[in-house]
């Protein structure tokens, strides 16, 4: 053993107490802190944790790049998902955490827990890109929204219940519709944990035990920051999501956030959301009234007209003398009798004139009439009527119709010459 080693050997530590005396040190000094960087080294390894570097780049004359620092960061896993968006290389964000000390390899790191970028633009960018892939998703879509119930009966109010959006709600609420029901769930409307308090509230209200009519999601202005719980995505997804009709009051007229965007309605101020849920109930006693007067004028006018139709039918003659009038009909439908009676006679005598002439002029042509003067009909067997000796043959039988009786004869003879009262006509 040396001299310097003889010198100290009351004061020989091994390598984990020394390592672990200055994990004690570190952490001790820096329980929570917020350290801002750019991203490199970035990884995310099959376990889910998440490794990367930030470092600060110091600048000399002239913009040049002197030198700069990086600090080892970790995020686990549990916190990785709770994270808005994850961190890229090269940008530039702010972790909150603690300092702690890995013993095996004997480095500091910065163990985060929360990742926020780094100014405006950055949460405007991240802004753009969910509002972008959300649209494209159909959750902003106008036919997939509901309408507002006109007078709803139950009311589901989240926002912060030390904030002034709460008394403006309420104090609105309650002047235009004092009998209107509120249920009054509290939640962070900034900061770490805000966004999952909101989502879990708009879920709370789909049970049974926490059913209403119309939920609101109010808060008052603030910066983007301030506002930045309205543009998580869990919160989109829970209000795309709700059965009940949702109205996003969030900030100021100009303010706009992703909850505007998804919710069934946009309110532009707390007070406006008030408003749109619920009619003044003076201008609803007010329309009310008018409405009655309307109905009431309009229901005399109707009795009054049809009072004065029903006085002109009664003065009617068929409800004044009913009997008359029978009677009137009766002697109508004499006269018609007798009307019809006379043409019926008349008409039977002119078919009667018209059936003699007819049969005056069949009886002429009847040529049984012809045969009663002496003539008689030849026909053959088959009832043809011999007009020309020459259709006949000798020996051919042949039957006259006589004016009393028929003979069947034979032909003996034959001759085409007329007779001689014939030729002498």
């Amino acid at each position: 053993m040396t001299e310097f080693e003889r010198g100290l050997a009351s004061e020989v530590l091994s390598v984990s107490d020394v390592t672990s005396t200055i994990r004690e040190l570190l952490e001790s000094s820096f329980p929570r802190i917020l350290v801002r960087g750019e991203v490199t080294n970035l990884s995310r390894p099959q376990s889910g944790h998440l490794y990367f570097s930030l470092f600060d780049d110091i600048e000399g004359n002239k913009g040049s790049r002197l030198s700069s620092a990086q600090l080892p960061c970790v995020v686990w896993r549990s916190s990785v998902a709770r994270l808005r968006a994850l961190p890229a290389n090269g940008q530039k964000v702010t972790v909150s955490g603690r300092i702690g000390v890995y013993e095996p390899r004997g480095t500091y790191q910065l163990i985060g827990d929360h990742v926020e970028p780094a100014g405006l633009g950055e949460l405007q960018r991240l802004f753009e890109e969910l509002k972008e892939r959300l649209r494209r998703e159909g959750l902003f879509d106008a036919a997939r929204k509901r309408p507002l119930p006109y007078l709803p009966e139950r009311i589901g109010l989240i926002t912060s219940t030390s904030g002034a959006a709460i008394r403006d709600v309420l104090r609105i609420l309650y002047r235009r519709h004092p009998q209107a029901w509120v249920r009054i769930v509290p939640v962070r409307v900034q900061g770490q944990g805000a966004a999952e308090e909101i989502a879990r509230a708009v879920r709370c209200f789909q049970t049974g035990g926490g059913q209403a009519d119309v939920i609101v999601l109010a808060r008052g202005g603030g910066s983007l920051e301030d506002l930045w719980a309205f543009n998580d995505e869990e919160v989109a997804r829970a209000l795309a999501a709700s059965r009940i009709p949702t109205v996003s009051a969030v900030g100021h007229e100009v303010d706009f956030s992703i909850s505007d965007f998804v919710a069934d309605a946009r309110a532009q101020t707390p007070t406006h959301a008030a408003e749109l849920l619920v009619p003044d109930l003076h201008e609803l006693t007010d329309s009310l009234r008018i409405q009655r007067r309307r109905l009431h004028l309009a229901l005399e006018n109707g009795r009054s007209t049809k009072a004065a139709q029903l006085s002109q039918i009664l003065k009617r003659r068929p409800l004044r003398e009913p009997q008359a009038i029978v009677q009137e009909w009766f002697e109508k439908c004499d006269d018609l009798a007798k009307e019809m009676k006379f043409h019926l006679y008349k008409r039977w005598g002119e078919w009667e004139d018209a059936l003699k002439s007819c049969s005056g002029r069949l009886e002429a042509l009847n040529p049984l009439k012809v045969i009663e003067r002496g003539y008689s009909l030849t026909t053959d067997l088959e009832g043809r009527i011999v007009r020309d000796a020459a259709d006949l043959d000798l020996g051919q039988r042949l039957r006259i119709q006589l004016a009393r009786g028929e003979a069947d004869v034979q032909v003996t003879g034959l001759s085409s010459d007329r007779p001689s009262s014939l030729k002498n006509r």
